[in-house]
């Protein structure tokens, strides 16, 4: 019954950026246990502004996991970090997440390979979903 309910959940959810919109996801698939949300990333206006931070994760993880960059890694780490981005639901209300992270292999792997992968710790959030 618990996976019918997740592959059900359909609701958007809006990346920011101090406002500005960064993309959307539905977060269609998730890891209950450890408060994770991932899916299919669609980049919007503001996603510009950002792609120059997930693309340095890409650079520093092959997609496969083959091979890291630690020094890429760590700046990585610190660059979104300091994004601050924000995750809102549906009606606009702010999701709390601990962790926002896009992997974007779209050079490598075509326009598609956009994902949004959040930590999300709020309880009322999962009771919701």
């Amino acid at each position: 019954m618990a996976a019918r309910r997740e592959r059900e959940y359909r609701v958007k959810h809006t990346l920011k950026l101090h406002g500005i919109i960064v993309g959307h996801s539905e977060l269609e698939h998730c890891e209950r246990g450890v408060g994770r949300a991932w899916g299919a990333f669609r980049p919007g206006l503001g996603y510009d502004l950002v792609q120059p931070v997930f693309r340095l994760f890409a650079q520093a993880v092959a997609a496969d996991g083959s091979h890291q960059d630690t020094v890429k890694l760590e700046r990585y780490y610190k660059a979104r970090d300091a994004l601050n981005l924000e995750l809102t639901d549906e009606t606009g209300a702010k999701i709390p997440a601990s962790t926002i992270h896009i992997a974007d292999y779209s050079v490598e792997d075509g326009p598609s390979a956009i994902r949004l992968d959040v930590l999300i710790a709020d309880e009322a959030y999962w009771a919701r979903r």
